[in-house]
């Protein structure tokens, strides 16, 4: 009976927060870190998560209203305020073909280049405003791991300190200690391995993006090369 007591006390202890509360200041500080990256990823999953999927059926949905369209400049100038990376790429398109077809001579090849070097920038531009959250991730999926390892070390080097002072080896003099240590760790492995598979998840729906604002860049191009001709 006693022993089964003793097992509680020493369970209850060892509980999640019975460890940050015991935990040395500088431990709890790595805790406090670690939980906030924590939640910061989990924020981040949820907001970036449904933010990518609206606007990759956004993106689809004006594509598709533009290519149904039969005037480019008054479906331009319907949806010029429109936050769309789609739009921002047609935009960067008509500006570039405003400017290089408002003299009386047309640079034909100078043009088709101007407005390719106008839509990738804006391309790119896009993509890096997008990707902008997704870094923070990456950096948290590489260092909260040896942010977690420092708390270890330093409470295992609590527990030999304890040792030390006490001048006694037993599992109760070095348990509490280790399990802070280790606790740390969970931690810090708690907030990578959901900002490491995030960051994965979010670089892929980027490349996608990227590469359908590419394909949506050439047929834009390849209809402004064909409008050249004509004016030819």
């Amino acid at each position: 009976m006693l022993d089964n007591i003793s097992l509680a006390a020493d369970a209850a202890t060892l509980s999640p927060i019975a460890l940050f509360l015991h935990a040395d200041w500088i431990v709890k500080g790595v805790m406090i870190g670690l939980l906030a990256a924590s939640i910061y990823v989990w924020a981040v999953i949820f907001t970036q998560g449904r933010g990518t999927t609206k606007l990759m059926r956004a993106s689809e949905q004006f594509e598709r209203d533009f290519w149904r369209a039969g005037n480019i400049d008054k479906f331009h100038d319907e949806n010029a305020r429109d936050p769309l990376p789609s739009a921002k790429i047609l935009a960067a398109g008509v500006s570039e073909w405003r400017r290089s077809t408002a003299g009386k001579t047309v640079d034909r090849d100078g043009t088709r280049e101007r407005l390719s070097v106008a839509m990738n920038s804006a391309i790119e531009g896009e993509v890096d405003r997008l990707a902008e959250k997704i870094g923070t991730l990456a950096t948290i999926g590489a260092v909260a791991p040896f942010v977690g390892l420092f708390g270890t070390v330093w409470g295992i080097m609590r527990s030999f300190t304890a040792i030390a002072a006490e001048n006694n080896s037993s599992l109760a003099v070095v348990a509490p200690g280790i399990a802070e240590a280790l606790f740390a760790t969970a931690i810090g492995l708690f907030a990578a391995i959901p900002a490491v598979i995030a960051y994965n998840t979010f670089s892929q729906r980027l490349n996608r993006l990227e590469s359908r604002l590419g394909r949506f860049a050439d047929g834009l191009h390849a209809t402004f090369s064909r409008e050249l001709e004509v004016e030819a």
